[in-house]
């Protein structure tokens, strides 16, 4: 396999994210997805597939512990573009069991509750979402973090065992903003309140000058990758 996705990202290298996004989406079709957490990076990313008429299965992870926010942004999002959003829920028998065990607010008391409370919500949840399909799209980049600086357009996902397209690998941050104000595009307001990346709400605090940019995810836990899962090799 990694000598396929050396291939493909060969025949991508230097293409815009729209080309990269019609590159696979016409080579998979309807075996290929689009995982939306309504983030900055993946507003750009669904303002693209609409604007091209792509067709591909959209799809959001609902934790339960989101922000009204991003459940305003997510009916704004599905009304401007015209789009069906597929809304994923995790297991609510594991979640009942989960949080009657450790508790409503586990993640806080270590590190592995909080992995496990990503696994039940998230992991999970997007597994299920991701059967039947070839490829999966999300907005990746590799200024987000040091644990992302690696990260190719196209790479081999080996817990789910598919193709994963980071179509804007290679964007900074500027470059995200400044296609989302050009483009006119819906984002989550929480962004102009100091939220650099946003997960769910016990879990996201806003940053402050000069931090990094997922310093405000789990930001309790001091060492260790912060990864909910859903990116980990």
């Amino acid at each position: 396999m990694n000598l396929e996705i050396e291939r493909y990202n060969r025949e991508v290298e230097g293409a815009a994210p729209q080309e990269i996004i019609s590159y696979f989406t016409g080579k998979f079709g309807d075996r290929i997805a689009f995982a939306t957490s309504l983030g900055a990076e993946d507003q750009v990313i669904t303002e693209m597939i609409a604007s091209a008429g792509h067709e591909m299965k959209i799809f959001t992870l609902e934790t339960g512990r989101l922000f009204q926010e991003t459940y305003d942004l997510l009916d704004i999002t599905r009304e401007k573009y015209g789009l069906d959003i597929d809304v994923c829920f995790p297991d609510h028998v594991d979640v009942e069991e989960m949080v009657n065990t450790k508790g409503i607010n586990l993640f806080y008391k270590n590190v592995e509750n909080r992995k496990l409370c990503c696994f039940i919500r998230k992991t999970e949840p997007l597994k299920r979402a991701l059967q039947g399909m070839d490829a999966w799209i999300c907005g990746l980049r590799r200024d987000q973090s040091p644990g992302r600086a690696a990260i190719h357009a196209v790479e081999w996902d080996a817990i789910h065992q598919k193709i994963k397209v980071n179509p804007l690998a290679d964007w900074t941050t500027g470059q995200v903003w400044d296609y989302i104000h050009s483009h006119k595009i819906p984002y989550n307001t929480l962004h102009d309140k100091g939220y650099a990346s946003i997960g769910c709400l016990p879990c996201t605090r806003p940053i402050d000058p000069g931090e990094d940019i997922r310093a405000g995810r789990w930001w309790w836990e001091t060492l260790g990758n912060k990864e909910c899962g859903l990116h980990e090799e």
